[in-house]
């Protein structure tokens, strides 16, 4: 992949390797990243009105495409998408689908390209900001438990928690693939990880049999959160 790209990894564990992808305004990097696009892609590309969305599309579905290429061992002309029921998009060579798995998330200036060799995987990153009205959220997105939570941290902290339970949340919920049929104030994160753990595992109340990696892997500028799949008998992503 051409460094103008800009990504590094972040973070990478037996389950996944997430990419940190910078997102911040660079016209010539733009140019080239657009290059990689196809021609559905970059239909897309010109409907963006403003420039920020248009931006984070290009330059993370361009380190996607570089980065699946490098996994693959394919070429960009091979390579394509496909599309779950859930609007979940896979990776296809010469169309037939590829055995691995990838979730993107983008915020700000801050892109998150998370890769596994097989297993559902999710990841989602944030850019912390105090303009929410942070109150009406949590009251609308979390359970009773981790309202309860927010009741004794300080003011600076809650910010904090929220996205860090947030990330936590739409990792999983991304992981899935079921988009927003899943309520967030429905499950809860293990008590745990909501008091600061960086890791742990995850079973939604209607389906027990799966289990759920999750990993806390945000720093001092981004909330962000990773998601994955468990073979129980092995103790690892499936």
């Amino acid at each position: 992949m051409h460094e103008s790209f800009h990504w590094l990894r972040l973070h990478a564990s037996v389950a996944a390797t997430v990419f940190h992808v910078d997102l911040s305004s660079h016209a010539s990097r733009e140019r080239e990243a657009l290059d990689w696009l196809d021609e559905a892609e970059r239909s897309r590309q010109r409907r963006f009105v403003h420039p920020r969305p248009s931006r984070e599309f290009t330059l993370c579905r361009a380190a996607l495409r570089s980065l699946l290429c490098r996994e693959l061992n394919c070429s960009n002309g091979d390579l394509s998408f496909g599309m779950s029921k859930f609007g979940k998009p896979f990776a296809r060579v010469k169309g037939v689908a590829a055995p691995i798995s990838f979730n993107v998330s983008h915020s700000g200036r801050h892109g998150m390209i998370a890769l596994a060799p097989e297993g559902r995987i999710g990841v989602d990153v944030e850019e912390r900001s105090t303009n929410r009205n942070l109150d009406v959220c949590i009251r609308l997105l979390f359970a009773p438990d981790e309202r309860a939570e927010f009741e004794t941290v300080s003011a600076q902290d809650k910010v904090k928690l929220f996205y860090r339970l947030w990330t936590l949340k739409e990792a999983l919920i991304k992981a899935t693939g079921a988009g927003l049929s899943i309520d967030t104030a429905k499950f809860e994160i293990p008590l745990a990880m909501v008091r600061g753990e960086k890791r742990g595992i995850f079973q939604f109340p209607d389906t027990l049999a799966v289990a759920w990696g999750l990993e806390d892997i945000g720093n001092a500028e981004f909330a962000a959160a990773l998601a994955h799949e468990r073979d129980e008998q092995l103790g690892e992503i499936r």
